[in-house]
């Protein structure tokens, strides 16, 4: 069986929420979708230019710590700008190097990329705690690694939706059924395609979102407000994109569910504090 935590929510709070946002820049372009075009590489841009600045100046606004997962290859490219997050007090996370998919690597190629984000971090001035895979997702080996090279807690899959939990490996069997093998004592923060802001808002080619961000409001706030009257000492963990969230109609968006969070009882903190207040 799954076995879950809970959150010790400080006194008046209802859920913890974490606004996670991927400061991918030019990798998710470049390695992710192969599109290393000036068009496209100008979207990793408007990022660093423009979109953490406006992310910035919103949490400041509210006095909101965030987290930032943070590709080495973001780091290196933006040292300035990453230095302005870590600086604001928000949490960095380990995102790879240039947005990796780690699914299909041999286990001596995705460490060499783990460690060539470590490195990249340390850089900017800092060592990171917790994870995130490029694309939410890991190889049967990502676990054993990130252990290895003392991460806590990674927040890439979705065996939950409102507590965190010990992740196993799963063995896929196409004749018979599955198996968990290890549980991994890195802890898992789960994540949904649903809480996050690419797919429901991002162009590329012919695979277009572009959804109005009423109908994202209302999935939202409606998973914000299903934790808060179905669950006790919950969390959940939003993924954003400062290149997407951070355009004008989205972050009038993001500050409109702020105010609805905070007014419901959110504790709106980073993922290190909900991991250091988890109750098993």
């Amino acid at each position: 069986m799954q076995q879950t935590g809970k959150i010790r929510i400080p006194e008046g709070k209802k859920l913890a929420v974490n606004l996670g946002f991927d400061f991918d820049a030019f990798s998710v372009w470049m390695e992710t979708f192969h599109q290393p075009s000036q068009a496209y590489l100008s979207r990793g841009e408007y990022a660093g230019e423009v979109c953490v600045p406006r992310i910035l100046e919103l949490l400041d606004k509210y006095k909101l710590t965030a987290g930032f997962c943070i590709p080495g290859h973001t780091a290196d490219s933006y040292p300035d700008v990453c230095k302005e997050i870590i600086a604001a007090g928000h949490e960095v996370m380990h995102h790879g190097y240039v947005h990796e998919d780690p699914t299909n690597l041999k286990i001596e190629e995705e460490e060499a990329i783990l460690l060539k984000g470590f490195e990249a971090l340390d850089r900017i001035g800092v060592r990171p705690r917790g994870y995130r895979s490029p694309g939410f997702d890991l190889s049967a080996n990502t676990l054993s690694l990130l252990e290895k090279h003392g991460i806590r807690y990674d927040s890439s899959l979705m065996g939950n939706d409102f507590y965190p939990y010990y992740p196993r490996v799963c063995q896929a069997n196409f004749d018979k059924g599955n198996v968990y093998t290890d549980t991994s004592r890195v802890v898992e923060m789960p994540v949904t395609w649903y809480l996050d802001d690419f797919p429901h808002f991002e162009f590329i080619g012919s695979r277009t979102g572009m959804k109005p961000q009423s109908q994202v409001f209302e999935i939202w706030k409606t998973y914000f407000d299903y934790g808060v009257s179905h669950t006790q000492s919950g969390m959940m963990a939003i993924t954003m994109h400062p290149q997407v969230i951070g355009r004008p109609h989205h972050i009038t968006m993001l500050e409109e569910l702020i105010d609805h969070m905070l007014d419901s009882g959110a504790w709106i903190t980073t993922l290190d504090n909900i991991y250091q207040n988890i109750a098993w």
